[in-house]
């Protein structure tokens, strides 16, 4: 018997609120910095309190990529459906914007928050999702 594990890369698009910082630019350089590395020191001093930071998003949801594009694009990857449908949900009620400020403050380093003035996660892309999740439910 072959077992086989999906998962779906979820991408959300943040953009910052030039009213919490100084310079949008310069933060988001600031956080894509220090989350890259991160990620590449996995004994890295930032580890424990980002972990404790994403704790909410559950142990099937990871953020696996933060990267600059006209805002900052985190990917996340999600190992079930109810990951999904639990990162929807949270990206509905405004909590995932509240674990993402908490994650962008600390990461750059800012004596104030550093606010999202939106989140974009196309219904498309969510639904897309959903569908692959479907279509392997019985695979």
């Amino acid at each position: 018997m072959n077992l086989c594990n999906f998962s779906v890369v979820v991408s959300v698009d943040v953009e910052l609120n030039e009213s919490s910082v100084d310079d949008v630019i310069d933060t988001e350089d600031r956080i894509v910095s220090q989350w890259r590395q991160r990620t590449a020191d996995e004994k890295s001093e930032t580890r424990d309190p980002v972990d404790e930071i994403l704790r909410p998003l559950g142990s099937e949801t990871k953020l696996v990529l933060v990267e600059r594009a006209n805002s900052i694009a985190l990917f996340f990857v999600c190992k079930t459906l109810s990951a999904l449908t639990g990162l929807r949900d949270q990206w509905c009620s405004g909590q995932l914007g509240n674990i993402v400020q908490s994650l962008f403050t600390f990461l750059s380093r800012s004596a104030r928050p550093v606010l999202a003035k939106r989140l974009s996660w196309l219904l498309a892309d969510y639904e897309r999702s959903l569908k692959f999740f479907g279509s392997v439910k019985g695979k």
